[in-house]
C-alpha cells in the first residue's frame, strides 16, 4: 500500500528558508475510521519519529484491503522545537519567542460552547449515536473555519497559533487521535487516557496509564477530546448515557533526546495493536490478548513532582522505576555555600509510597529546580 505524500507550508523565516509538514496518508480499500498520528510536538521527544517510520514501513507491506478507513500520520511535527539547541543539548519544550509551551496552545472548543445544553436537547431524540457525533463535528467545524480564517487577515496572528491551527487543521475529524512524546528527562513508557477508555488504553500494552483528570490546559489530546467529553456528560445530566467512538492518547516513550529501541518498539507494538482491535487495521495476527492484560491506572492528581528545596549537586538518587515507601531516601543534595561554612548534604525524603517515573537528567540543580517525579 502506498501513501498519499503531502507537504505542508508552516512558516518563512526572516533567511527566506521555509518549514514545512509532511503529512503521509494511508487510505484503505474500505470506508471506516480516521486515525491521527503525530510525533516530536516538543523538540528534545524524539523517540515517536522512529516509531511513525516503522509503522509507515509495515503499512507499505499490507494491501488496501487490510485497512479500513485511513491512518494519517506526522513525523518531526514541530520543526521549530525539534531545531532549538543549546550546546548539545535540545530543549525545543518552549517557544522561546513568545514563552509559551509548545502543547499548551492549542484551540479549544469546550471553553466557548455556550450552546451545549440547547444542542444535547436537540439530540435527545437522535438513536444513532454517529448521527449526533457528525451534527457536533459540523459545528465545531463552523466554529474552527471562522478561526483559522484569522491566519488570512491583514494583522494575521502569532506564529503558535498559526502551527496549531495548522495542526489542529489535520486532526480536527479524526476519530482516533495518538501523540506520541517522551519526558524531557528520563523516564518509563506510560500512556495518558481520558474518562471512561480504560478498556482502549489496555490495547496498547503499557504497564500503566494515568487517567487526566487534572488539566495542564490546552493541550493537544485535550483540545481535541474535551467538546466530546462535555457533551458525553450534558447527556448524562439530561438522563441519556451515552459514549462516542472518540479517543485521544498521549504515549510517552520513555526518555528525551534519545531513540531507545525498547521505548520504540514497544510504542510500534502498542499502536499496531491498537488499531487491529479498532478494527482499522483487519490483520488477524496482530492482535494481542489484552483482554486479560493487567494494567496499572492512576490520576493525573496522584503525581507528586519534586524539587530542589537547596540548590546544590544530586547524589545518592533513586533508580527510574523504583517503588518507594513515605519516609524513605529519595535523593541527595551536596549542597556548597559562600557562607564561610563546609559543604553539607541535605536528605531528601519521600512524603508518600509511590513508584518512580520521571527524573530529571541534570543533576546540577537551583533551589526550585525539578529533580523526580512520582505517582502514586
Amino acid at each position: 500500500m502506498q501513501p498519499v505524500i503531502e507537504s505542508i507550508l508552516l512558516r518563512q523565516m526572516a533567511s527566506g528558508d521555509r518549514l514545512y509538514l509532511q503529512l503521509y496518508k494511508f487510505i484503505g480499500a474500505q470506508p471506516g475510521k480516521k486515525v491521527y498520528i503525530q510525533s516530536n510536538l516538543h523538540g528534545a521527544e524524539i523517540a515517536g519519529n522512529a516509531v511513525i517510520h516503522q509503522l509507515i514501513e509495515f503499512f507499505l507491506t499490507i494491501n488496501d484491503p487490510d485497512l479500513a478507513g485511513e491512518i494519517w500520520l506526522v513525523p518531526v511535527c514541530n520543526p521549530m522545537g525539534t531545531n532549538e539547541r543549546a550546546h548539545h543539548f535540545s530543549p525545543g519544550r518552549y517557544c522561546v519567542y513568545e514563552a509559551k509551551d509548545w502543547n499548551r496552545i492549542f484551540w479549544d472548543y469546550e471553553k466557548e460552547a455556550d450552546d451545549l445544553v440547547a444542542f444535547t436537547k436537540s439530540q435527545l431524540h437522535i438513536i444513532d449515536v454517529e448521527v449526533v457525533r457528525q451534527n457536533y463535528l459540523t459545528i465545531i467545524k463552523q466554529q474552527f473555519a471562522k478561526v483559522l480564517e484569522k491566519i488570512n487577515f491583514p494583522s494575521a496572528v502569532p506564529y503558535t497559533k498559526v502551527f496549531s491551527y495548522k495542526l489542529q487543521n489535520l486532526s480536527l475529524d479524526a476519530d482516533y487521535l495518538i501523540d506520541l512524546h517522551s519526558s524531557t528527562d528520563q523516564a518509563l513508557e506510560y500512556l495518558y487516557y481520558f474518562r471512561n477508555r480504560e478498556d482502549s488504553a489496555k490495547y496498547f500494552g503499557f504497564d500503566f496509564g494515568i487517567l487526566l483528570d487534572k488539566y495542564d490546559g490546552d493541550a493537544f489530546d485535550e483540545a481535541f477530546i474535551k467538546p466530546w467529553l462535555a457533551l458525553e456528560a450534558c447527556f448524562k445530566e439530561l438522563g441519556r448515557e451515552i459514549k462516542f467512538d472518540v479517543e485521544a492518547w498521549t504515549l510517552e516513550l520513555g526518555t528525551g533526546m534519545q531513540m531507545n529501541p525498547d521505548s520504540v518498539a514497544k510504542g510500534v507494538q502498542g499502536v499496531k495493536n491498537y488499531l487491529a482491535q479498532k478494527g482499522v487495521l483487519q490483520i488477524p495476527n496482530l492482535l494481542d490478548d489484552t483482554k486479560t492484560y493487567e494494567m496499572t491506572f492512576t490520576s493525573s492528581s496522584n503525581r507528586k513532582k519534586y524539587y530542589a528545596i537547596a540548590g546544590g549537586m544530586i547524589q545518592s538518587r533513586i533508580k527510574l522505576g523504583s517503588s518507594i515507601k513515605a519516609g524513605e531516601k529519595l535523593y541527595q543534595i551536596l549542597s556548597f555555600n559562600k557562607e564561610g561554612k563546609l559543604p553539607s548534604v541535605i536528605d531528601v525524603c519521600a512524603q508518600q509510597d509511590g513508584l518512580v517515573y520521571d527524573v530529571a537528567t541534570n543533576q546540577a540543580v537551583n533551589e526550585g529546580e525539578f529533580v523526580l517525579g512520582v505517582i502514586s
